[in-house]
């Protein structure tokens, strides 16, 4: 039997006249990518914003390893262990590549992460040292440990991201939430972050829920595809029944 890491039980958020998820229910196997798609409008970031506790649930259940976590906070839900990164890539511009990346271990650290950081000149905690060596590891691991020093400022597009991805990762999340992390980039610079998100589910074991409208990247790496449109679930399967489902072809193509 499946064990389920994320699962909404009839998930619903209203806004003024309009519901953006309706009845939701889906449930996310552990050690799975799983693949949120639909069009624009469908209700992909109200979802992402719902579970994370950005937003609250209009009704229905929102369950985290078993736990419910509908009412929770957001900085409580992330330290449990649900992160994500954004569509937009939001990085301290001033601040080097590497603190951007070190801030994402505000979660879990013992001190106010400031604290770690605006301490006496030339000195350094021992916890600041431990998050660094981390931090490093994490830009290692997508490809960016030589641009450490950097202003983020400085980055390209397809860099940002990556830092995200990086800054997410230092967390050790259980469950990773990606929101469009392909958006913007060309052919060759997907198939990077493809091998990227495979290797963090095959070596690091995180599940993670990918939220994208590059169709070839979400069949490329997902083991289950849900598909939504008005805020419903229209289909879900694997990539070879989602891709041949008339609902979820009516939903991206409109009907003859």
């Amino acid at each position: 039997m499946a064990e389920y890491i994320l699962k909404t039980e009839g998930l619903c958020k209203d806004f003024i006249g309009l519901r953006a998820i309706d009845n939701l229910n889906i449930a996310v196997n552990k050690g799975d990518v799983h693949g949120l798609i639909g069009p624009n409008g469908s209700g992909k970031s109200t979802f992402f914003n719902v579970v994370s506790g950005v937003l609250s649930a209009t009704s229905g259940k929102v369950y985290f390893d078993s736990l419910d976590i509908t009412e929770l906070k957001p900085h409580i839900i992330a330290r449990m262990g649900m992160c994500r990164t954004f569509q937009a890539g939001k990085l301290a511009p001033n601040l080097s590549v590497l603190e951007n990346v070190m801030i994402g271990a505000h979660s879990h650290t013992k001190n106010d992460i400031l604290g770690t950081f605006l301490h006496a000149p030339f000195t350094t905690s021992r916890q600041e040292k431990k998050i660094k060596k981390t931090a490093l590891e994490c830009l290692d691991l997508v490809g960016l440990v030589d641009r450490a020093d950097r202003f983020a400022g400085d980055l390209v597009w397809v860099e940002r991201q990556l830092v995200q991805i990086a800054r997410a990762m230092i967390a050790e999340p259980k469950l990773l939430l990606m929101d469009e992390p392909t958006g913007g980039m060309g052919a060759e610079e997907s198939v990077k972050v493809d091998k990227f998100i495979k290797k963090i589910r095959d070596e690091l074991g995180t599940t993670i829920i990918v939220v994208a409208h590059d169709m070839n990247l979400v069949i490329g790496i997902s083991d289950k595809i849900t598909c939504i449109n008005f805020g419903k679930k229209i289909c879900e399967g694997t990539p070879e029944q989602i891709q041949k489902d008339p609902d979820v072809l009516e939903a991206y193509l409109g009907k003859e």
